[in-house]
């Protein structure tokens, strides 16, 4: 929701210092293509694939070739947001899907934003891309179990106690 001047002048900071770029294009809008090529992760929910690409391309149903369509704009990986259902990246080799948990929904505010900040966190901690979808997954279904946007966000401990106690359940 930040001014585009202001995201366009992130991202090329981010590439002249070698850093990687998360943007989650809220709101849904046709971004440049020559914004597009500079991000490393592009995280649309479901409601901005079809905002993001050019609005004369047809979305297909699979999550496999929405993901090829966002890949096709230069940018390096594809995260679809799916809300209840989880979320699925693709890069150019690979794909992996990670299925939504089962929470009871309070406010779904903020999740987006949340789910992007865990997957900032995860990305620096020299994890596999699984487990860093995993962490963002996680974050994401305990924000929508809080009211509010920022009040919403789950601390680390909360998440990593969260991960374990899903994992025993399992």
């Amino acid at each position: 929701e930040s001014p585009m001047e202001t995201v366009e002048a992130a991202i090329n900071l981010a590439q002249e210092v070698g850093g990687v770029t998360v943007l989650d294009p809220a709101p849904a809008q046709t971004l440049p293509k020559s914004l597009l090529s500079k991000v490393d992760y592009l995280t649309p929910n479901e409601t901005e694939i079809d905002k993001v690409l050019d609005s004369s391309v047809d979305v297909p149903e699979s999550l496999d070739e929405q993901s090829k369509l966002i890949l096709d704009q230069g940018i390096g990986n594809a995260v679809l947001k799916l809300g209840a259902e989880g979320c699925y990246w693709k890069n150019m080799s690979d794909s992996y899907g990670v299925p939504g948990i089962t929470v009871d929904v309070v406010d779904t505010t903020g999740a987006g934003d949340t789910f992007n900040g865990a997957l900032a966190v995860a990305l620096t901690e020299a994890v596999s891309i699984a487990e860093s979808l995993r962490f963002a997954n996680a974050s994401a279904a305990m924000s929508v179990t809080r009211h509010g946007a920022q009040t919403s966000i789950p601390n680390r401990e909360e998440v990593d106690a969260f991960i374990k106690a899903q994992r025993a359940t399992a």
